[in-house]
């Protein structure tokens, strides 16, 4: 990497070379896609995707085709060992740490590296010193999570509105020219695409959207409740779609498949578990109430002010906390009793919750202008041409990370 730096240096027609990272679940491609589509327009970048499994590819390249980034490399980081702990993992994508660890050689040959989340960090104690972290984030919510202290340690942070960048701002997690606010990439890839067709009746949709942390999820206490009192019912399509971390490990998702069986053969009840579905807006597009917890999806849902619901199952002190802003956008709810009348009220009542909706809209989504990933490609090419131009190298300094902390939940 240093020698291509120096090349760069001394003929700026050469390219920055670019990797745009996938360690982590599906639903993190189309948060940095936008910007990887942008950036391989520019002469000035020569932009490859890495990811670890095969699935993440094929998202990604799709992603591609359809805007017409033909330039882009892709690359899928495989090995014996990378497969090993894969499959005693259980899970659909490798351990982090042995990602890492099997990609580190590769990444070394990059002048920046892109990612939507924050372990990654970590290859700079491997080795990668002078290498550029960009973070795209992955999702505008409110929970405490997505203001995560290592994100001060980034060289450059995109984020999708003034409520992210006040919140970073408070807490010193970005600093001027370091950082750029352009939108929400994600929607410049689903906005055009018309939702397929699952219900054979034409009822409204109710999207129940539970979070993966069993501390803050509905699902545990809540979640069969809810189906059966849904699928008995009959006066809505339910989609029953968790965030796609909540079965990550193919074993735990083909036992809950089994219990959920029964529900997912009724034609008004459609069950996914994780599929590309479930993270490309395809659900929250076509339904008409959303129902939920803390999962920061419920601002793709309300982008367009529709009514919403929250089951509060661990007893939240809720009011006042910023991480629980969202619960303003509609009727919270101490139990799944009676869902289904609670849903019907939540529609009634919609106009009370529909101007808050709106405000919230307007602080998490900076919609001003250009397209967000045309706006991102922008600031990331000013960003990394002064950077070179300067030989700005990136700080090695504390990286804030805290024991246990490299995994946390992102």
């Amino acid at each position: 990497m240093l020698q291509g730096a120096i090349e760069r240096l001394a003929d700026p027609a050469v390219p920055q070379k670019l990797c745009f990272f996938f360690n982590a679940q599906l639903h993190h491609v189309l948060h940095a896609m936008p910007l990887a589509i942008e950036l391989a327009r520019d002469p000035r970048f020569a932009v490859d995707v890495v990811a670890m499994t095969h699935d993440h590819i094929a998202m990604a390249r799709d992603i591609a085709r359809r805007h017409g980034a033909s330039t882009i490399r892709f690359v899928q980081v495989e090995g014996p060992m990378l497969s090993a702990f894969t499959r005693l993992a259980g899970s659909a994508t490798p351990p982090k740490l042995v990602a890492l660890a099997a990609a580190r050689g590769r990444l070394a040959e990059y002048d920046a590296i892109v990612v939507p989340e924050r372990t990654s960090l970590l290859l700079r104690h491997a080795g990668l010193k002078r290498t550029c972290f960009i973070h795209t984030c992955h999702g505008a919510g409110d929970r405490a999570v997505g203001y995560d202290r290592r994100i001060r340690q980034f060289d450059f942070v995109l984020l999708a509105g003034d409520k992210q960048r006040r919140r970073m701002l408070d807490k010193g997690l970005i600093r001027e020219g370091h950082y750029a606010v352009v939108g929400y990439g994600k929607f410049d890839l689903t906005r055009d695409r018309a939702p397929a067709r699952l219900f054979p009746q034409d009822r409204p949709v109710v999207l129940y959207n539970p979070h993966f942390s069993p501390k803050l999820s509905s699902w545990p206490g809540m979640g069969l409740d809810v189906v059966r009192l849904f699928a008995e019912d009959g006066r809505f399509n339910l989609i029953v779609a968790p965030h796609i971390r909540m079965y990550d490990g193919r074993r735990r998702r083909e036992r809950m498949e089994r219990r959920l069986e029964e529900f997912s053969r009724l034609p008004h009840v459609h069950i996914d578990l994780g599929s590309a579905a479930s993270v490309d807006m395809s659900y929250t597009r076509m339904a008409a109430v959303y129902l939920g917890d803390v999962s920061s999806q419920i601002y793709e849902f309300v982008v367009r002010p529709r009514p919403c619901l929250f089951l509060n199952a661990h007893g939240a002190n809720w009011q006042g906390n910023p991480s629980y802003r969202h619960w303003h956008y509609g009727p919270v709810h101490e139990d799944a009793d009676h869902i289904v009348e609670k849903v019907a009220h939540a529609i009634a009542s919609h106009g009370a919750y529909a101007a808050v909706q709106q405000k919230g809209i307007e602080d998490t989504f900076d919609r001003e202008g250009r397209s967000a990933s045309e706006r991102a490609g922008r600031a990331v090419a000013d960003y990394l041409t002064s950077r070179l131009r300067h030989g700005t190298m990136p700080r090695t300094t504390s990286f804030g990370f805290g024991r246990g902390s490299a995994l946390a939940h992102e």
